[in-house]
Order: structure tokens, then sequence, then C-alpha cells
């Protein structure tokens, strides 16, 4: 009978049930899985807080904004370790208002911020510009560190300014932020051209060539479409949530998600109340809710992480800060995600479209060469 027992098991197994799940304690499932495959949190806005901090303002140094200690933010070293984060995209945002002040100045110190943060702490985070160094980074212990601008706004209508962003580092943009641009509609902004304008599409071409990622976080709907219609690149979204669940102009419509198997994206799933639930508040059910949705329109191999934290004012409860991420992935399992699953959502999807980026910027690269188009003569 043990070995009818065992047999069994093993065909379960097979099959692609979760035994472990089955039989053992949720969180135990979950931190086994973080354990394994680096979580990924496509958002955390660390960078802009410390700019913002009434205490030091952009002071990396100051005793205040010290990561080895507990801070007021939502993020610092043991609470990431806690959370078992194995890589975090740092959000260099800088808002639309600098446009009118010199956005590159602004989005340089910016980017000086991140990377202050990053060297400061050498045993902790260390830089990764491809899906091959994150897992590297994994690989040694430490938390893999990449860059994302958070607005189009910041390349100043200019693929040259683009570009130089991605040669220090950044490896994803956000086509908009809650502003509209000359270029492309967001979300929370006039919708003007109806999605990405020529020289918007010119954009998603030339973040192709480079191998830096779309990201769709923020847009509306149009420039959406028009962005999958273009890129030849799986495009994310860096933190959003499911229009069908909370019909909300910073989510995904299911028309769009619908479409990404097709391009290989990641909707990576945010914890921002307002996004997630119409009540004033949202737990983790809720979170668990869209992004079973996602999953459910879209597929399990489209879907991901993307908090948001340091960037929203209130929280999830039951995701107050980095160290609860586990938390979250012990809620998808109570409800029967199987470890392969919960391992594509924590970053094998993300990382199954940053290698897919790579690999068409590779042949991008072989066939055409930096674009020199403008918008003076695209859109005019």
């Amino acid at each position: 009978m043990r070995w009818i027992n065992l047999f069994l098991f093993i065909c379960l197994c097979t099959a692609g049930t979760s035994c472990s799940s089955q039989a053992e304690d949720p969180m135990t499932v979950a931190r086994r899985v973080l354990l394994s495959t680096p979580l990924i949190d496509g958002h955390n806005d660390l960078p802009y807080a410390i700019y913002e901090s009434e205490i030091a303002p952009g002071d990396v140094n100051a005793p205040e904004h010290d990561l080895r200690a507990r801070t007021t933010f939502h993020t610092d070293i043991e609470r990431l370790r806690t959370g078992m984060v194995g890589a975090q995209f740092w959000s260099v945002y800088i808002p639309y208002s600098a446009v009118q002040q010199g956005a590159a100045k602004r989005q340089l110190e910016q980017i000086d911020i991140a990377l202050q943060i990053i060297a400061k702490y050498p045993d902790v985070f260390e830089l990764a510009l491809d899906a091959s160094s994150l897992e590297q980074v994994f690989s040694s212990g430490k938390i893999a560190s990449l860059l994302g601008i958070e607005g189009g706004h910041a390349i100043e209508n200019s693929l040259g300014a683009l570009r130089s962003y991605y040669e220090i580092g950044v490896r994803y943009m956000t086509l908009t932020h809650n502003g509209t641009l000359d270029w492309a509609d967001a979300g929370s902004g006039e919708h003007r051209h109806g999605g990405l304008t020529e020289f918007g599409k010119e954009v998603v071409r030339e973040m192709n060539r480079l191998g830096m990622l779309v990201d769709l976080a923020h847009t509306s709907s149009g420039t959406m479409h028009d962005a999958l219609d273009v890129s030849e690149a799986p495009v994310i979204w860096s933190h959003a949530a499911a229009n069908s669940v909370r019909e909300h102009t910073r989510n995904v419509p299911d028309d769009v998600l619908r479409r990404l198997p097709e391009n290989g994206g990641v909707v990576m799933a945010v914890f921002y109340p307002p996004f997630i639930s119409s009540r004033e508040e949202a737990t983790i059910s809720d979170v668990a809710d869209h992004i079973e949705h996602i999953s459910n329109v879209a597929g399990i191999d489209h879907v991901g992480i993307g908090s948001d934290f340091d960037g929203i004012e209130i929280t999830v409860d039951g995701l107050e800060d980095v160290s609860k991420f586990p938390a979250l992935f012990a809620e998808l399992a109570r409800r029967g995600w199987t470890e392969r699953e919960l391992a594509k959502l924590a970053g094998g999807n993300v990382l199954r479209a940053m290698k897919e980026t790579e690999s068409i910027a590779r042949r991008l690269q072989n066939e055409r060469l930096p674009s020199v188009r403008t918008i003076e003569d695209l859109d005019h």
C-alpha cells in the first residue's frame, strides 16, 4: 500500500499538481519558491522618496536615510531581506513639471540618487543591466538592482536623450506618467492623439532596438494598443491592475490583456488600494483577485509583481511594506497555485520578457542604425 500511495503521489506531481502546497503550510511553499526564483518587483520609488524627504532632501548619506536601520519609508535592507526580494526595478521618477525646469538635469540627478543607493551598500545591492546579470546577482545572494524611468517626458522629445539614458543603465521607460505628452496619451491625461503619434511609434521602435523595455503603466488604452501594434519585443506594465476587477484609468482592459500571448508582455500587479478596490481599503485577497484575473485572461505567462512601494501614500492591508511579499504568494498558494505558477509570477515571466527583448535588440541592431527621426519631421 505504501508503494501504491507513493506512485499516486509521483503521478500527481508529474501532472503538475502542487503536492507540496496541498501538504504544507502556504507560507512554507511561498518561501521555498522565493528562495529559488528571484522575486522581481517592477516598481519602487525609494529614490524619489529620498529626493522629496523633508529631513534631508536628496541626501542618500543622511543618517535618517540609512537603509541598514529601520527607515520611515516602505523600504530598508532588513525588510527587503524579510520580503525575499531578489531583484528591484528602482523607479527614477521625475514629475511632469520638470520639463519646464530642465528635465534632463533633473532626470540625471534622480538616476544619480538611485546609483548612490546601490553603491552605498555593495554587500546588498548590485546593478544589473540584463537578464543574465540579474540572475548572477541573485545567485550571489545580493539584490539585483535595475533602473526604470517613469514618464517619457524625461526624454524631451529626443531619441538621443533616450539612448543616453540607456547607456547609463536605464532598462525600462514608462511611456507616460499622468500627463499626456506631445507624442503619447496618458491614461489620466487628455486623449489628444488617440494613442501614439508617429514620433511616439518611433520611440517604441528605438526602445526595441536598444533593448529597453516598453512600460505601458499610466498610458491610455489607445497608447497600449498602438504600442502593441508597433513593438517587436514584449512590453510590460511595471505597476498596474486589471480594469475588469476595478475600473480605473490606471488599469489594463481585457481587450489589451487578450493581446499579451502574441506579444509576450507582462502586467506587474500594483499594490495601491485605489487601483485595487472601490472600497477605501484593499486587502491581500483583493490583490490576488487582480493577479488571478490577469492570469485567467492573458495567461499565467503574463503576470508579475510591481508594488509601487514608496510611491504610494496608503497601502494594502497585509502588504504594508517590502517585508510582506511572501504573504501574497502564500495567499495564492492557499488558492491552489502551484510552485511552478508562483515562480512565473515572482520573476520567471519578467526574466523571459527581458531575454526576448535583449535577443530582439541584438537582431535589430544588426538591421538598422540609431534613428535620427525627430518629432518635427514625423508629426508636423
